[in-house]
Protein backbone atom coordinates (compact mmCIF):
# COMPACT_ATOMS: atom_id res chain seq x y z
CA UNK A 1 0.00 0.00 0.00
CA UNK A 2 1.44 3.37 -1.07
CA UNK A 3 1.68 5.77 1.88
CA UNK A 4 2.97 9.31 2.37
CA UNK A 5 3.02 11.13 5.68
CA UNK A 6 3.63 14.87 5.84
CA UNK A 7 5.03 15.70 9.27
CA UNK A 8 5.04 18.76 11.52
CA UNK A 9 3.54 21.32 9.13
CA UNK A 10 1.07 24.04 9.90
CA UNK A 11 -2.04 22.48 8.40
CA UNK A 12 -4.43 25.12 7.08
CA UNK A 13 -7.74 23.73 5.81
CA UNK A 14 -10.49 26.37 5.48
CA UNK A 15 -13.14 23.71 4.77
CA UNK A 16 -12.74 22.27 8.27
CA UNK A 17 -11.48 25.51 9.85
CA UNK A 18 -8.31 23.69 10.87
CA UNK A 19 -5.17 25.76 11.49
CA UNK A 20 -2.73 23.84 13.65
CA UNK A 21 0.55 21.96 13.68
CA UNK A 22 -0.32 18.44 12.56
CA UNK A 23 0.55 15.51 10.33
CA UNK A 24 -1.26 14.48 7.16
CA UNK A 25 -1.34 10.84 6.06
CA UNK A 26 -2.16 9.89 2.47
CA UNK A 27 -2.85 6.27 1.55
CA UNK A 28 -3.57 5.01 -1.95
CA UNK A 29 -4.10 8.53 -3.23
CA UNK A 30 -6.60 9.60 -0.54
CA UNK A 31 -6.38 11.52 2.71
CA UNK A 32 -6.34 8.84 5.42
CA UNK A 33 -5.79 10.89 8.57
CA UNK A 34 -5.01 14.39 9.82
CA UNK A 35 -3.82 14.83 13.39
CA UNK A 36 -0.97 15.39 15.79
CA UNK A 37 1.92 12.91 15.83
CA UNK A 38 0.22 10.23 13.79
CA UNK A 39 1.53 6.72 14.37
CA UNK A 40 2.45 5.48 10.89
CA UNK A 41 4.66 2.65 9.65
CA UNK A 42 5.95 1.90 6.19
CA UNK A 43 5.27 5.37 4.80
CA UNK A 44 7.38 7.79 2.82
CA UNK A 45 8.02 10.81 5.03
CA UNK A 46 8.02 14.48 4.07
CA UNK A 47 9.06 16.99 6.73
CA UNK A 48 7.05 20.23 6.51
CA UNK A 49 8.36 21.90 9.67
CA UNK A 50 7.94 25.66 9.48
CA UNK A 51 5.80 25.41 6.37
CA UNK A 52 2.12 25.63 5.44
CA UNK A 53 0.40 22.38 4.48
CA UNK A 54 -2.75 23.18 2.52
CA UNK A 55 -5.27 21.35 0.35
CA UNK A 56 -4.15 21.14 -3.26
CA UNK A 57 -4.53 24.50 -4.98
CA UNK A 58 -7.02 24.80 -7.87
CA UNK A 59 -6.66 27.15 -10.83
CA UNK A 60 -10.05 27.44 -12.48
CA UNK A 61 -8.91 29.45 -15.52
CA UNK A 62 -6.06 28.09 -17.65
CA UNK A 63 -5.39 27.90 -21.39
CA UNK A 64 -3.54 24.72 -22.32
CA UNK A 65 -3.76 25.25 -26.11
CA UNK A 66 -4.07 21.53 -26.88
CA UNK A 67 -5.46 20.47 -29.31
CA UNK A 68 -4.42 22.76 -32.13
CA UNK A 69 -1.85 25.17 -30.71
CA UNK A 70 0.73 22.78 -29.26
CA UNK A 71 3.55 25.08 -30.35
CA UNK A 72 2.51 27.46 -27.53
CA UNK A 73 1.58 24.93 -24.82
CA UNK A 74 0.51 21.33 -24.35
CA UNK A 75 -1.42 19.55 -21.65
CA UNK A 76 1.87 18.07 -20.46
CA UNK A 77 3.89 21.30 -20.33
CA UNK A 78 1.01 23.32 -18.91
CA UNK A 79 0.46 20.76 -16.17
CA UNK A 80 4.16 20.84 -15.27
CA UNK A 81 4.02 24.63 -15.01
CA UNK A 82 0.96 24.24 -12.79
CA UNK A 83 2.78 21.81 -10.52
CA UNK A 84 5.72 24.22 -10.26
CA UNK A 85 3.24 26.90 -9.22
CA UNK A 86 1.71 24.79 -6.46
CA UNK A 87 -1.46 23.81 -8.33
CA UNK A 88 -2.79 20.26 -8.15
CA UNK A 89 -5.88 20.87 -10.33
CA UNK A 90 -6.38 23.14 -13.32
CA UNK A 91 -9.43 23.87 -15.46
CA UNK A 92 -8.71 24.35 -19.15
CA UNK A 93 -10.66 26.77 -21.32
CA UNK A 94 -12.23 25.58 -24.59
CA UNK A 95 -10.55 27.93 -27.09
CA UNK A 96 -8.55 25.18 -28.76
CA UNK A 97 -8.64 24.05 -32.39
CA UNK A 98 -11.07 22.47 -32.77
CA UNK A 99 -12.97 24.28 -30.04
CA UNK A 100 -14.04 22.06 -27.16
CA UNK A 101 -17.72 22.27 -28.08
CA UNK A 102 -18.57 18.56 -28.23
CA UNK A 103 -17.98 15.32 -26.36
CA UNK A 104 -15.35 14.09 -28.82
CA UNK A 105 -13.00 16.98 -28.07
CA UNK A 106 -13.77 16.81 -24.35
CA UNK A 107 -12.93 13.11 -24.29
CA UNK A 108 -9.72 13.78 -26.20
CA UNK A 109 -8.61 16.32 -23.59
CA UNK A 110 -9.53 14.00 -20.72
CA UNK A 111 -7.63 11.13 -22.34
CA UNK A 112 -4.53 13.20 -23.04
CA UNK A 113 -4.57 14.51 -19.48
CA UNK A 114 -4.80 11.02 -18.01
CA UNK A 115 -1.79 10.02 -20.08
CA UNK A 116 0.47 13.07 -19.90
CA UNK A 117 -0.59 15.52 -17.18
CA UNK A 118 1.11 15.53 -13.78
CA UNK A 119 -1.84 17.37 -12.18
CA UNK A 120 -5.61 16.97 -12.46
CA UNK A 121 -6.97 18.57 -15.65
CA UNK A 122 -10.67 19.48 -15.69
CA UNK A 123 -12.07 20.68 -19.04
CA UNK A 124 -14.44 23.60 -19.48
CA UNK A 125 -16.74 23.31 -22.49
CA UNK A 126 -17.78 26.02 -24.93
CA UNK A 127 -21.11 27.77 -24.58
CA UNK A 128 -21.68 27.98 -28.33
CA UNK A 129 -20.57 25.96 -31.33
CA UNK A 130 -17.10 27.05 -32.31
CA UNK A 131 -17.43 29.79 -29.68
CA UNK A 132 -19.01 31.73 -32.51
CA UNK A 133 -21.97 32.99 -30.47
CA UNK A 134 -24.61 31.69 -32.88
CA UNK A 135 -26.04 28.47 -31.40
CA UNK A 136 -25.56 26.43 -28.26
CA UNK A 137 -22.85 23.78 -28.15
CA UNK A 138 -23.55 20.16 -27.18
CA UNK A 139 -23.57 20.98 -23.47
CA UNK A 140 -25.26 17.80 -22.23
CA UNK A 141 -22.91 15.39 -23.96
CA UNK A 142 -19.88 17.43 -22.91
CA UNK A 143 -21.11 17.29 -19.33
CA UNK A 144 -21.26 13.51 -19.55
CA UNK A 145 -17.74 13.49 -21.01
CA UNK A 146 -16.34 15.47 -18.09
CA UNK A 147 -16.70 19.25 -18.37
CA UNK A 148 -17.13 21.18 -15.10
CA UNK A 149 -18.46 24.47 -16.55
CA UNK A 150 -19.19 26.24 -19.83
CA UNK A 151 -17.56 29.38 -21.20
CA UNK A 152 -16.73 31.03 -24.51
CA UNK A 153 -14.05 32.99 -22.62
CA UNK A 154 -12.25 35.29 -25.07
CA UNK A 155 -15.32 35.33 -27.34
CA UNK A 156 -18.07 36.62 -25.04
CA UNK A 157 -21.66 35.77 -25.94
CA UNK A 158 -23.02 39.07 -27.21
CA UNK A 159 -26.57 37.78 -27.84
CA UNK A 160 -28.51 38.14 -24.58
CA UNK A 161 -31.21 35.71 -25.68
CA UNK A 162 -28.61 33.04 -26.40
CA UNK A 163 -26.93 33.68 -23.06
CA UNK A 164 -30.29 33.23 -21.36
CA UNK A 165 -30.69 29.83 -23.05
CA UNK A 166 -27.14 28.90 -22.06
CA UNK A 167 -27.84 29.73 -18.43
CA UNK A 168 -31.07 27.74 -18.43
CA UNK A 169 -29.27 24.76 -19.97
CA UNK A 170 -26.32 25.00 -17.59
CA UNK A 171 -28.68 25.13 -14.63
CA UNK A 172 -30.35 21.91 -15.75
CA UNK A 173 -26.96 20.17 -15.81
CA UNK A 174 -25.78 21.65 -12.51
CA UNK A 175 -22.80 23.57 -13.87
CA UNK A 176 -21.93 27.28 -13.84
CA UNK A 177 -21.68 29.66 -16.77
CA UNK A 178 -18.33 31.46 -16.83
CA UNK A 179 -18.32 34.64 -18.88
CA UNK A 180 -15.52 36.84 -20.13
CA UNK A 181 -17.55 39.99 -19.66
CA UNK A 182 -16.76 42.36 -22.49
CA UNK A 183 -18.97 44.34 -24.82
CA UNK A 184 -17.07 43.83 -28.06
CA UNK A 185 -18.60 46.94 -29.59
CA UNK A 186 -17.32 49.18 -26.80
CA UNK A 187 -13.86 47.57 -26.74
CA UNK A 188 -13.40 47.24 -30.50
CA UNK A 189 -9.88 48.08 -31.63
CA UNK A 190 -8.58 48.70 -28.11
CA UNK A 191 -5.15 47.58 -26.92
CA UNK A 192 -4.98 48.75 -23.28
CA UNK A 193 -7.16 50.36 -20.61
CA UNK A 194 -8.75 53.60 -21.73
CA UNK A 195 -7.40 56.34 -19.52
CA UNK A 196 -4.56 58.78 -18.99
CA UNK A 197 -1.90 56.16 -19.75
CA UNK A 198 -3.45 55.14 -23.07
CA UNK A 199 -3.56 58.79 -24.11
CA UNK A 200 0.08 59.26 -23.12
CA UNK A 201 1.15 56.23 -25.15
CA UNK A 202 -1.09 56.98 -28.09
CA UNK A 203 -2.75 53.56 -27.90
CA UNK A 204 -6.41 52.78 -28.45
CA UNK A 205 -8.30 52.27 -25.21
CA UNK A 206 -10.59 49.58 -23.81
CA UNK A 207 -12.99 51.30 -21.39
CA UNK A 208 -13.90 49.70 -18.08
CA UNK A 209 -17.53 50.19 -19.11
CA UNK A 210 -17.09 47.45 -21.72
CA UNK A 211 -16.78 45.03 -18.80
CA UNK A 212 -19.34 46.67 -16.57
CA UNK A 213 -22.28 46.57 -18.96
CA UNK A 214 -21.83 42.84 -19.57
CA UNK A 215 -21.49 42.06 -15.88
CA UNK A 216 -24.74 43.94 -15.28
CA UNK A 217 -26.49 42.09 -18.11
CA UNK A 218 -25.38 38.67 -16.94
CA UNK A 219 -26.31 39.35 -13.32
CA UNK A 220 -29.83 40.22 -14.46
CA UNK A 221 -29.99 37.06 -16.56
CA UNK A 222 -28.69 34.95 -13.67
CA UNK A 223 -31.40 36.31 -11.38
CA UNK A 224 -34.01 35.65 -14.05
CA UNK A 225 -32.91 32.10 -14.87
CA UNK A 226 -31.69 30.98 -11.44
CA UNK A 227 -28.40 29.89 -13.02
CA UNK A 228 -24.98 30.01 -11.41
CA UNK A 229 -23.02 32.80 -13.10
CA UNK A 230 -19.29 33.36 -12.67
CA UNK A 231 -17.41 36.48 -13.76
CA UNK A 232 -14.01 35.58 -15.18
CA UNK A 233 -10.96 37.76 -14.39
CA UNK A 234 -12.89 40.67 -12.87
CA UNK A 235 -10.96 43.93 -13.27
CA UNK A 236 -13.20 46.98 -12.77
CA UNK A 237 -14.27 48.70 -9.58
CA UNK A 238 -17.90 48.95 -10.72
CA UNK A 239 -17.97 45.26 -11.63
CA UNK A 240 -16.74 44.34 -8.16
CA UNK A 241 -19.46 46.53 -6.64
CA UNK A 242 -22.12 44.91 -8.82
CA UNK A 243 -21.06 41.40 -7.80
CA UNK A 244 -21.19 42.42 -4.14
CA UNK A 245 -24.68 43.86 -4.66
CA UNK A 246 -25.84 40.71 -6.47
CA UNK A 247 -24.59 38.55 -3.63
CA UNK A 248 -26.43 40.71 -1.11
CA UNK A 249 -29.62 39.95 -3.07
CA UNK A 250 -28.96 36.22 -2.91
CA UNK A 251 -28.22 35.84 -6.63
CA UNK A 252 -25.91 32.93 -7.47
CA UNK A 253 -23.07 35.11 -8.74
CA UNK A 254 -19.36 34.50 -8.12
CA UNK A 255 -16.15 35.94 -9.53
CA UNK A 256 -12.42 35.40 -9.78
CA UNK A 257 -9.45 37.78 -9.86
CA UNK A 258 -6.08 37.28 -11.49
CA UNK A 259 -2.80 38.12 -9.75
CA UNK A 260 -1.88 40.64 -12.44
CA UNK A 261 -5.10 42.56 -11.91
CA UNK A 262 -4.43 43.10 -8.21
CA UNK A 263 -0.64 43.34 -8.45
CA UNK A 264 -0.38 45.79 -11.36
CA UNK A 265 -2.16 48.79 -12.85
CA UNK A 266 -1.80 50.53 -16.19
CA UNK A 267 0.69 52.97 -14.67
CA UNK A 268 3.07 50.04 -14.02
CA UNK A 269 3.20 49.13 -17.69
CA UNK A 270 6.43 49.94 -19.56
CA UNK A 271 5.54 51.63 -22.84
CA UNK A 272 4.71 49.20 -25.63
CA UNK A 273 5.92 46.09 -23.75
CA UNK A 274 3.80 43.26 -25.17
CA UNK A 275 4.27 41.20 -21.99
CA UNK A 276 1.87 43.63 -20.34
CA UNK A 277 -0.89 43.20 -22.91
CA UNK A 278 -3.83 41.14 -21.70
CA UNK A 279 -7.62 41.09 -21.58
CA UNK A 280 -9.09 42.55 -19.54
CA UNK A 281 -6.25 45.07 -19.70
CA UNK A 282 -4.38 46.36 -16.68
CA UNK A 283 -6.80 48.90 -15.30
CA UNK A 284 -6.34 52.07 -13.22
CA UNK A 285 -5.00 52.06 -9.69
CA UNK A 286 -8.56 52.64 -8.45
CA UNK A 287 -9.70 49.48 -10.23
CA UNK A 288 -6.82 47.30 -9.01
CA UNK A 289 -7.44 48.61 -5.49
CA UNK A 290 -11.11 47.62 -5.77
CA UNK A 291 -10.14 44.11 -6.89
CA UNK A 292 -7.82 43.86 -3.89
CA UNK A 293 -10.59 45.05 -1.57
CA UNK A 294 -12.91 42.46 -3.12
CA UNK A 295 -10.41 39.76 -2.20
CA UNK A 296 -10.24 41.10 1.34
CA UNK A 297 -14.00 41.48 1.82
CA UNK A 298 -15.01 38.13 0.33
CA UNK A 299 -16.70 39.52 -2.76
CA UNK A 300 -14.09 37.78 -4.91
CA UNK A 301 -14.37 34.00 -4.56
CA UNK A 302 -11.15 32.75 -6.14
CA UNK A 303 -7.77 33.68 -7.52
CA UNK A 304 -7.24 32.31 -11.02
CA UNK A 305 -4.28 32.86 -13.33
CA UNK A 306 -5.83 33.10 -16.82
CA UNK A 307 -2.56 31.46 -17.90
CA UNK A 308 -2.44 32.33 -21.62
CA UNK A 309 0.71 31.11 -23.38
CA UNK A 310 1.78 32.50 -26.75
CA UNK A 311 4.79 31.67 -28.87
CA UNK A 312 7.46 34.35 -28.99
CA UNK A 313 6.98 34.82 -32.72
CA UNK A 314 3.39 35.90 -32.01
CA UNK A 315 3.82 37.85 -28.79
CA UNK A 316 7.00 39.77 -29.62
CA UNK A 317 5.42 42.02 -32.22
CA UNK A 318 4.32 45.63 -32.16
CA UNK A 319 1.95 46.23 -29.27
CA UNK A 320 -1.03 46.82 -31.55
CA UNK A 321 -0.44 43.56 -33.45
CA UNK A 322 0.46 41.06 -30.71
CA UNK A 323 -2.17 38.83 -29.05
CA UNK A 324 -3.59 39.42 -25.58
CA UNK A 325 -2.50 37.23 -22.66
CA UNK A 326 0.33 36.31 -20.29
CA UNK A 327 1.45 33.15 -18.55
CA UNK A 328 0.94 33.03 -14.80
CA UNK A 329 0.87 29.57 -13.26
CA UNK A 330 4.31 29.77 -11.65
CA UNK A 331 4.03 33.29 -10.23
CA UNK A 332 0.44 33.39 -8.94
CA UNK A 333 1.04 32.18 -5.39
CA UNK A 334 4.14 34.31 -4.97
CA UNK A 335 2.27 37.43 -6.07
CA UNK A 336 -0.65 36.67 -3.77
CA UNK A 337 1.71 36.29 -0.81
CA UNK A 338 3.60 39.44 -1.75
CA UNK A 339 0.62 41.71 -2.34
CA UNK A 340 -1.98 40.27 0.03
CA UNK A 341 -0.51 38.23 2.90
CA UNK A 342 2.80 39.90 3.75
CA UNK A 343 1.28 43.43 3.84
CA UNK A 344 -1.35 42.08 6.26
CA UNK A 345 -4.34 42.56 3.96
CA UNK A 346 -5.52 38.95 4.35
CA UNK A 347 -4.47 36.07 6.61
CA UNK A 348 -2.91 32.88 5.30
CA UNK A 349 -6.20 31.02 5.78
CA UNK A 350 -7.97 33.43 3.42
CA UNK A 351 -5.23 32.98 0.84
CA UNK A 352 -5.66 29.21 1.02
CA UNK A 353 -9.43 29.61 0.72
CA UNK A 354 -9.06 31.66 -2.48
CA UNK A 355 -7.02 28.85 -4.05
CA UNK A 356 -9.01 25.88 -2.68
CA UNK A 357 -12.53 26.00 -1.24
CA UNK A 358 -13.33 29.12 -3.26
CA UNK A 359 -12.89 27.62 -6.74
CA UNK A 360 -14.15 24.23 -5.50
CA UNK A 361 -17.45 25.84 -4.44
CA UNK A 362 -17.84 27.68 -7.73
CA UNK A 363 -17.34 24.49 -9.75
CA UNK A 364 -18.95 22.12 -7.24
CA UNK A 365 -15.77 20.03 -6.97
CA UNK A 366 -15.08 17.49 -4.24
CA UNK A 367 -11.59 18.91 -3.92
CA UNK A 368 -9.84 21.68 -2.03
CA UNK A 369 -10.06 20.06 1.42
CA UNK A 370 -8.06 17.73 3.63
CA UNK A 371 -10.96 15.66 4.95
CA UNK A 372 -10.53 11.91 5.32
CA UNK A 373 -11.43 10.27 2.02
CA UNK A 374 -10.74 13.40 -0.06
CA UNK A 375 -8.23 13.24 -2.92
CA UNK A 376 -4.65 13.19 -1.69
CA UNK A 377 -3.79 16.55 -3.21
CA UNK A 378 -1.60 18.84 -1.09
CA UNK A 379 0.23 22.11 -1.64
CA UNK A 380 3.10 22.99 0.70
CA UNK A 381 4.15 26.63 1.05
CA UNK A 382 7.16 28.35 2.56
CA UNK A 383 6.14 31.90 3.45
CA UNK A 384 9.75 33.08 3.67
CA UNK A 385 11.30 31.33 0.70
CA UNK A 386 13.43 33.76 -1.31
CA UNK A 387 13.40 33.09 -5.03
CA UNK A 388 13.63 34.84 -8.36
CA UNK A 389 11.41 34.00 -11.29
CA UNK A 390 13.40 33.18 -14.43
CA UNK A 391 10.96 32.88 -17.31
CA UNK A 392 13.56 31.08 -19.42
CA UNK A 393 13.49 28.22 -16.92
CA UNK A 394 9.71 27.98 -16.93
CA UNK A 395 8.09 24.59 -17.41
CA UNK A 396 5.72 26.27 -19.85
CA UNK A 397 6.54 26.32 -23.54
CA UNK A 398 5.91 30.06 -23.65
CA UNK A 399 7.75 33.01 -22.14
CA UNK A 400 5.22 35.86 -22.16
CA UNK A 401 5.40 37.06 -18.55
CA UNK A 402 5.80 40.57 -17.15
CA UNK A 403 7.36 39.12 -13.99
CA UNK A 404 10.64 37.80 -15.42
CA UNK A 405 13.42 38.59 -12.94
CA UNK A 406 10.96 39.44 -10.15
CA UNK A 407 12.24 38.58 -6.67
CA UNK A 408 9.66 36.87 -4.48
CA UNK A 409 9.32 36.26 -0.77
CA UNK A 410 7.31 33.10 -0.24
CA UNK A 411 5.93 30.49 -2.58
CA UNK A 412 5.21 26.80 -3.08
CA UNK A 413 7.92 24.26 -2.20
CA UNK A 414 6.14 20.98 -2.97
CA UNK A 415 3.10 19.84 -4.94
CA UNK A 416 1.47 16.48 -4.20
CA UNK A 417 -1.15 14.93 -6.47
CA UNK A 418 -2.95 11.73 -5.45
CA UNK A 419 -0.31 11.09 -2.83
CA UNK A 420 2.66 11.49 -5.20
CA UNK A 421 5.16 14.33 -5.07
CA UNK A 422 5.01 15.72 -8.62
CA UNK A 423 7.13 18.81 -7.97
CA UNK A 424 9.52 19.93 -5.26
CA UNK A 425 12.05 22.74 -4.93
CA UNK A 426 15.63 21.69 -5.50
Amino acid sequence: MRKLVIRNGRVVDPASKLDAIADVLIEEGRIAAVGEKLQVTGAERLDASGRIVAPGFIDMHVHLREPGFEYAETIETGSRAAAAGGFTSICCMPNTSPVNDNATVTSYIVGRAERYAVVNVLPIGAITKGSAGQELAAIGSMRQAGIVAISDDGQPVMNARLMRRAMETARSFGIPVIDHCEDLHLSAGGDMHEGIQSVRMGLRGIPAASEDVMVARDILLAEWTGARFHVAHISSCYSVEMVAFAKSRGIAVTCEATPHHFALSDSDMPPYDSNYKMKPPLRSGCDSGAVTQGLVSGTVDAIATDHAPHAGSEKMQEFEKCPFGIIGLETAVGLALERLVHPGKIPVARLVELFTTGPARVLNLKRGRLAVGAPGDVTILDLERQWTYDVNKSASKSRNSPFDGHQFRGGPVATIVNGRVVWKVD
